[in-house]
This record gives C-alpha cells, sequence and structure tokens, in this order.
C-alpha cells in the first residue's frame, strides 16, 4: 500500500499531540472574546466549562451552585476540565486554547476559604498545560450577569488567587496587555513560538 493513499495513518510515534494554550484571568478580562477571535482565525478552541455546570444548576432550581454547594460545583467542574484537558490532546491540530485550566478550580475554593480533598492539587500536578496567557484585569470591560456575580472587588481577589495557584504549580503567565481584541490576538501569536 502506498504511504500517499488518503487513509493512510502516521505511525503512532509520529502523531503529534496538540499544545495546550491556556487563557486565565478574573471574571470579565475578556477571555470568551479573545477566544472568539481565535476561532474566527481557524483556531480550535476549548470554552469555558463552569458556565455549563451554572445552567444545568440552575435548571434544577438551584441559582448559584457554586455558593450554596462548592465543593460539589467544583468536583463537577474539575471533573468536565479533566475531560476538556483530554480532548484537546486528541485534537489534530498543532495549538488548541483553553478558556481556564483545571488549576482554575482549587483557585476559585482557595478565593472562597473552601478546603477540598488532595485530588484537587494532584490534577495540577497531574494535567499540564504547555503555555499559560494572563488577561489582566479592566475595569472598563467588567460587567456582571446570571452566571458571572462577581463585583470587580471579588474580582482582583480571584486574580490574585489565579496567579497564586499558577506560579505554585510551576507556570509562568505570559500577562496579554489591555488593547483591543485584534491587538490581543496578534501578542498571543507571537508568543506561540517564544
Amino acid at each position: 500500500m502506498s504511504i500517499f493513499t488518503a487513509n493512510y495513518e502516521r505511525p503512532k510515534a509520529f502523531i503529534l499531540t496538540a499544545k495546550r494554550i491556556v487563557l486565565i484571568g478574573g471574571p470579565s478580562t475578556g477571555k470568551t472574546t479573545l477566544l472568539n477571535a481565535l476561532k474566527e482565525k481557524g483556531y480550535p478552541c476549548l470554552d469555558e466549562v463552569s458556565r455549563e455546570v451554572i445552567k444545568a444548576a440552575q435548571q434544577e432550581g438551584i441559582e448559584q451552585l457554586f455558593l450554596t454547594e462548592p465543593l460539589l460545583f467544583s468536583d463537577k467542574l474539575l471533573e468536565r476540565r479533566i475531560q476538556q484537558y483530554l480532548d484537546a490532546g486528541a485534537l489534530d491540530a498543532e495549538y488548541v486554547f483553553i478558556d481556564r485550566g483545571i488549576p482554575d478550580v482549587s483557585a476559585y475554593m482557595d478565593f472562597i476559604g473552601q478546603e477540598y480533598p488532595d485530588r484537587f492539587t494532584k490534577a495540577n500536578s497531574t494535567y499540564r498545560y504547555d503555555k499559560i496567557f494572563l488577561l489582566p484585569l479592566w475595569r472598563d470591560i467588567h460587567v456582571t450577569d446570571k452566571e458571572r456575580y462577581e463585583s470587580f472587588e471579588e474580582a482582583v481577589k480571584i486574580q490574585d488567587e489565579l496567579l497564586k495557584t499558577y506560579r505554585s504549580c510551576g507556570y509562568t503567565p505570559i500577562e496579554v496587555p489591555k488593547v483591543p481584541v485584534e491587538d490581543r490576538l496578534d501578542f498571543i501569536l507571537k508568543h506561540m513560538t517564544l
């Protein structure tokens, strides 16, 4: 059989795993807007999964599961983020951009002062990302809604916990400047090869 046939499979040793690139930042820092811009450029992107967990709980009559049962919420979130991590590695792409990573779960638990099982911190060290981009707090774009209820002052504290958690996991987040989305996009793409 010719290696040029359409159904040729590369030997497993040559299959590349997509690099997992995570966008982090407190609420309303522009992560979703930036992710949408990356999608428009054709890059595979994985959306924030916490909104799915929140909406599912709201359909069951629980308005804010994170506030009423933070450990249950975080367990569901951790499970979905691990699955998202695995899904990202299976994509046939050079890069996959992800809105928030696994360490966000323990950072948010630290933010509210909630104790959590060791499996949270073990997940942080087991599932490693290739690059972390931090979107800084930006008061001008901060908004709240049914799923995003944190005030700007709370967002500052969340940002601090995110930075502390990711740094304790051995990451050095690259800060994205507060500029229009196209310039943010260019900044990230330029830093992909550094």
